[in-house]
């Protein structure tokens, strides 16, 4: 799936969505000069001969290597509506090529054959995603040599490709570290802030689940308004009663939360327990919606876990269906968030749970039996601290994958008690 904010939008001034024939027309029609994020291409590539770089595999790379951005077939280097054969589009070959030549490989590129409403025209784009895994390395052999590799490290200068000297690709591996760090700093301060909140709400052990796309969005990009907003929450909500079936009897804790979003940081926040307003009904629930797609959902889950065990007196009790819940809830949101701001990132997601530090006693498993029968189990260990649990949420992922995705987090955590 191409990405839904490009060069082509900001040109043409039109909302983030789906690529069409018209706007590829219109830029043409507008003399819209290459640049490092777009590159126009009269013919459809061409395997290489006598020992050449593989061109497309190269141009891909150079993408990668700089910040994302659209090769467009079809259109001269003079800014011409030349055309393609789509009969002669062979994605699967293309793709073969990057996997061949290219590494690490670059992931989430996408083809999209466009084709005028008359059918008279077509065109390929192919788009390649601003890459983590930068920099990226072209391999190819030599035509005195074929059992020499070699290999190059591509990007856009402007509207040319060019070769990245040692001097470049040793800052592109200082960068590419720097990014692995940096998201993980932040996904840990989602997490911390979150904590924080639900801590200060009410003194029990919560679950706090974020998840962060591996390429935020920028911040040229609309945000979601408030009915929007609501709308992913109540989406989010479906998705994960049809995600879980008959799994759990347990209603998602998404169901407690203020149906009124609120606004924060550049983000949504919606929640029962912050305001005077807030009506704790039901479990408390917090929710947050960043603009950049980050999502963050915090549940009490020690609320009301010992209600039908009297005389038990324990410190940090954990529902273990609500960790089920919650698992589930928040990859459904984090699904329906990314669908909302037509967003084709994979994501990272980690759930943490956390008690007040003041608290020293272990934490202790609390499981239901037939929908409502609770009870501790005797064979469940007892773990004083537990690990945060992770996962990734695919750029494409459907039913299936976010369900293994849920699963794998809620057994992350329910595991680390001994159980299952």
């Amino acid at each position: 799936m191409a990405r839904s904010w490009t060069r082509l939008h900001a040109h043409l001034g039109v909302p983030p969505g789906a690529i069409t024939f018209d706007m590829v027309a219109k830029a043409v029609a507008d003399r819209l000069e290459e640049t490092d994020d777009l590159d126009w291409k009269e013919a459809l590539p061409q395997p290489p001969q006598d020992g050449r770089w593989n061109e497309f595999a190269k141009d891909v790379a150079a993408m990668a290597n700089t910040r994302g951005g659209l090769l467009i077939y079809g259109v001269s280097n003079d800014v011409r509506m030349t055309g393609i054969n789509p009969q002669q589009v062979n994605e699967q070959q293309l793709g073969q090529w990057v996997r061949n030549h290219v590494q690490p490989y670059v992931s989430g590129l996408s083809f999209l054959t466009l084709t005028s409403d008359d059918a008279s025209q077509s065109v390929l784009l192919v788009d390649v995603p601003a890459s983590e895994t930068a920099p990226h390395l072209v391999y190819g052999t030599a035509a005195k040599d074929k059992a020499q590799q070699a290999a190059v490290a591509p990007y856009r200068d402007g509207s040319h490709t060019d070769w990245m000297p040692e001097h470049l690709i040793a800052r592109a591996y200082q960068d590419r570290f720097a990014r692995q760090a940096g998201a993980e700093a932040e996904l840990q301060e989602h997490l911390r802030y979150a904590a924080d909140i639900g801590l200060h709400a009410s003194q029990a052990v919560w679950i706090v689940i974020a998840s962060r796309p591996q390429r935020p969005l920028p911040r040229m990009v609309p945000p979601l308004d408030r009915s929007a907003a609501l709308h992913v929450v109540e989406a989010g909500l479906r998705t994960s009663v049809e995600l879980k079936g008959n799994a759990s009897a347990m209603a998602p804790v998404l169901r407690s939360v203020n149906p009124t979003p609120r606004r924060g940081l550049r983000r949504w926040v919606i929640s029962n327990t912050l305001t005077a307003s807030d009506s704790i009904s039901g479990r408390p629930v917090y929710v947050e919606l960043h603009h950049d797609g980050t999502t963050v959902l915090a549940a009490d889950l020690s609320w009301k876990a010992l209600e039908r065990l009297e005389g038990t007196n324990i410190t940090c009790p954990v529902r273990i269906d609500v960790v089920t819940s919650a698992a589930f809830d928040a990859v459904a949101l984090a699904a329906e968030f990314r669908r909302a701001l037509l967003d084709d990132s994979a994501s990272d997601v980690t759930a943490l749970v956390v008690a007040p530090p003041d608290y020293r006693q272990p934490f202790v498993a609390v499981t239901t039996e037939m929908g409502s029968f609770v009870t501790i189990p005797d064979h469940a260990r007892r773990p004083p601290r537990l690990l945060p649990a992770t996962s990734e949420i695919p750029a494409t992922a459907d039913a299936d994958v976010l369900r293994s995705v849920a699963e794998e987090l809620r057994a992350g955590i329910v595991n680390q008690f001994g159980l299952e």
